[in-house]
């Protein structure tokens, strides 16, 4: 009973988090083309005569200052002053939006969350340490640690490479895990890193739960 209550919860956990986005897009697009119009035309109105104020020409005037602010704040500083404003800032964020798309051509991992904790997350890049001129011993791993359940936010960490394992399974086999274990994999995977040999995989294991 328990099960298949949690099997129900899920589903409808995976309908919110489809609707959301898609009944704000609609509420925003409705709002725009239902009020827009009488909006554009009381703006143009302090400066146009009202009888060349034609029907349509408010919501014109409305996409173009969609349009123009979005230039304004990807392009100029605006945008990255914006995003330094605490809770504002978090709509104002530069840089590419994470995506569910974007996850499933990713590679996942587990890494030290902590001494005594594992998490799931994925690989962003791996990136080469300097000790003066010389390359250190020991490349950072950037990982992308999700929000349950958007999945689409998140952190990023810059993990030791030593503690982050990758993954076979693919990236939809840790959404679902990651989703309340929607549906569970056979088994999770461990990959050794490339140029890894098998007693320092083995070894490495050990910080993942293997003996």
């Amino acid at each position: 009973m328990r099960g298949l209550l949690k099997r129900q919860s899920t589903f409808m956990l995976y309908g919110v988090v489809f609707w959301f986005p898609v009944t704000l897009a609609i509420y925003v697009a409705i709002l725009l083309f239902g009020n827009g119009d009488k909006i554009g035309r009381m703006i143009l109105g302090a400066v146009v005569p009202d009888k060349y104020l034609y029907t349509g020409v408010g919501v014109v005037l409305c996409l173009l200052i969609v349009y123009f602010s979005g230039m304004l704040l990807k392009l100029t500083r605006v945008g990255r002053v914006l995003s330094k404003i605490p809770v504002i800032g978090l709509f104002f964020g530069q840089g590419e939006i994470m995506t569910i798309g974007r996850l499933s051509h990713m590679q996942p991992c587990l890494f030290l969350y902590s001494s005594t904790c594992i998490s799931y997350g994925w690989i962003l890049s791996e990136e080469k340490v300097k000790l003066s001129d010389d390359n250190a011993t020991f490349p950072i791993v950037t990982v992308y640690f999700p929000n349950v359940p958007t999945l689409a936010t998140g952190q990023v960490f810059a993990a030791r490479k030593d503690t982050v394992m990758r993954l076979a399974n693919s990236s939809s086999e840790v959404i679902n895990l990651l989703l309340y274990a929607f549906r569970s994999p056979t088994a999770i995977e461990y990959l050794p890193w490339e140029g890894e040999s098998r007693e320092e995989f083995v070894e490495r294991s050990r910080l993942f739960g293997l003996k």
